[in-house]
């Protein structure tokens, strides 16, 4: 049985990051949880190796990505077109207790498997059309601790960046996507396998 926590209730930490909304839950899950959820995630999660087209060649991604979600919430990132798989049961177990964190109907999930230091992603911005204006992005981590950094778009000399540990929960809002970008970065230090699971809305369906 999962164990019964207030998720809600987690000591949280509030960013300074100038336009923007982004707040972290360092134990968001509590060790046991997120031991548990780590090991469904990696077992029953479909994983797959896309490829994204870099001067004019096909390059795998730095990492194992998955797409959950509702029925017609069909997300298109990087020429990549992902179908949404029907959710399981322990990501709808992690999704509850976000959406109760947040207050907000996620409707779909990007998972991202980093295999080790040698995986990671760069600097981007989660800000696609279907996502509609400030989007609210909710990111849980699982497994190794990795670097989490930001940069502003315009004001280059804001930056900050965060450990993203086992079982955490960083929410970004506002114009956090309009006016920042984020990465993580790969490593040569030793680290444990990591997964991150991003929730999303989206506010434009195919039919």
């Amino acid at each position: 049985m999962p164990e019964s926590t207030t998720h809600s209730a987690r000591p949280s930490l509030t960013l300074d990051v100038p336009e923007a909304d982004v707040v972290l839950y360092p134990s968001f899950f509590s060790t046991a949880q997120a031991d548990r959820l780590l090991q469904q995630l990696v077992e029953t999660t479909r994983w797959r190796q896309d490829s994204m087209k870099m001067f004019g060649e096909l390059k795998p991604l730095p990492r194992l990505t998955a797409w959950y979600g509702d029925a017609g919430a069909r997300y298109v990132y990087s020429g990549i077109v992902n179908e949404p798989l029907p959710w399981t049961t322990a990501l709808v177990e992690v999704k509850d207790a976000v959406e109760s964190a947040s207050g907000v109907a996620f409707n779909g999930v990007l998972l991202n498997r980093y295999r080790d230091g040698r995986d990671g992603m760069g600097w981007h911005a989660d800000d696609e059309p279907e996502f509609g204006e400030d989007p609210v992005i909710a990111s849980v981590s699982f497994g190794g601790t990795r670097n989490f950094q930001l940069k502003h778009k315009r004001r280059k000399e804001l930056k900050a960046n965060v450990e993203l540990t086992h079982g955490s929960l960083l929410v970004m809002r506002g114009g956090t996507q309009a006016n920042w970008l984020h990465q993580i970065p790969k490593t040569a230090k030793p680290v444990g396998e990591r997964l991150n699971l991003t929730f999303r809305r989206l506010v434009v369906l195919d039919e």
